[in-house]
């Protein structure tokens, strides 16, 4: 067993790191404030290679591995969680999806973009009747020859109004159920495709999120992303490496809020010493140190197993069950080590555990996660 990083990994971090600190952390309040998209950001980050870090170099990506994925990931979401889900989306559930299930036509026509940051994408499956039960689709694709017609609504869509390229899940044959759904590559400007209003959310603020409509968009026969009921294996399979990317991002907003009170820890006095040499604030540092580290355990195993081929459903879940658990808890925890300084914007905390509760939620909540786990047990 090798718990240490490569020299490459250590560089790859210190990027990211330097980039968080330079690029993300100016403004960072006052694009939650605002709920302002950080185009700029993106912009930078697809230069630096960080919208397509898996995606192989002849396709124009970066050609890191799934640990550099997570360094990188944990270190944005230090910083700024919203700018991070973007960059998850589009490497997870976009980039991947493409690499690994879509023609090679549909790559060099949308992967190499994306990749490059000349465009960003959007992963298509939640609907209001349809989140974590993924196999009730109501949004239909009705298959019309030489193309497919699609019908419905899509709910809290990230990069929902500044993607061009978004991975839709829809029905074909409601008879079949699973075996009926298709994934279809869907562009910014069809017929028929709008975009509705910015949703106002409590955290993540500055990522971009919507509801989307489709009525009667035309998409052709071309776009259809593998075989004929091949959508819901391909959105189960894109979601297990999603939850590699979200697990990452709650272990950043995890071990960003830690650093953040041991920091306020260290300068904050009380009773004639600073708060950290109190053992009731000690115990909770010691505490914190712990869970983020067994955190940050679970979230390099899923990384781990991925790179090496291994099948990743179980730890990729454990991972995201067990980081977003840390996130929510320590930034908690944070917030009560700032005291009454914690509860204002300036000292970050707050944002942190805004931004901590939708890791327990988006690309499978806990209690999914949990049945994923169980089944895993179970069967041994």
């Amino acid at each position: 067993m090798d718990f240490s990083l490569t020299e490459e990994h250590i560089m790859i971090r210190e990027a990211a790191r330097d980039f968080a600190q330079t690029e993300l952390l100016p403004g960072v309040i006052e694009r939650d404030n605002a709920q302002t998209f950080p185009e700029e950001i993106v912009r930078k980050m697809g230069e630096l290679g960080f919208l397509g870090i898996m995606v192989d170099p002849k396709y124009g990506g970066s050609g890191m591995d799934a640990i550099s994925y997570v360094l990188i990931m944990e270190e944005l979401s230090k910083i700024d969680a919203s700018a991070s889900v973007m960059v998850s989306v589009n490497n997870s559930l976009v980039c991947y999806g493409l690499e690994a299930y879509g023609s090679e036509e549909q790559k060099q026509k949308y992967l190499t973009k994306l990749a490059t940051g000349q465009c960003i994408g959007a992963f298509c499956l939640s609907e209001p009747e349809a989140g974590s039960d993924a196999t009730s689709q109501a949004t239909t694709a009705i298959d019309k020859g030489d193309h497919y017609v699609i019908n419905g609504t899509k709910n809290w869509i990230t990069n929902g109004g500044r993607a061009e390229v978004y991975l839709v899940i829809a029905q074909t044959d409601r008879e079949k159920g699973h075996r009926g759904i298709n994934a279809f590559i869907v562009e910014k400007g069809m017929e028929g495709f709008d975009i509705g209003p910015k949703e106002d959310k409590l955290g993540i603020r500055g990522s971009d999120t919507h509801t989307l409509q489709f009525n009667d968009v035309k998409v052709p026969k071309e776009n259809r992303i593998g075989e004929d009921g091949f959508g819901f294996k391909f959105a189960m399979k894109t979601l297990s490496g999603g939850r590699i990317g979200i697990a990452a991002q709650a272990l950043g907003i995890a071990s960003g809020a830690y650093e953040l009170a041991l920091k306020y820890s260290k300068e904050r006095k009380a009773f004639g010493t600073e708060i950290c040499n109190h053992q009731a604030i000690a115990f909770k540092l010691a505490d914190m140190y712990t869970e983020v580290e067994a955190a940050r355990m679970l979230v390099m195993k899923a990384a781990w197993d991925k790179d090496q081929g291994n099948n990743y459903d179980m730890s990729s879940a454990m991972a995201k069950l067990y980081a977003s658990k840390v996130a929510m808890e320590q930034s908690v925890e944070a917030v009560q080590i700032h005291g009454g300084n914690g509860f204002v914007k300036e000292y970050h905390v707050e944002r942190l555990m805004r931004d901590a509760k939708i890791t327990q939620i988006y690309e499978g909540t806990s209690e999914i996660q949990k049945i994923v786990i169980s089944r895993g047990v179970i069967k041994g």
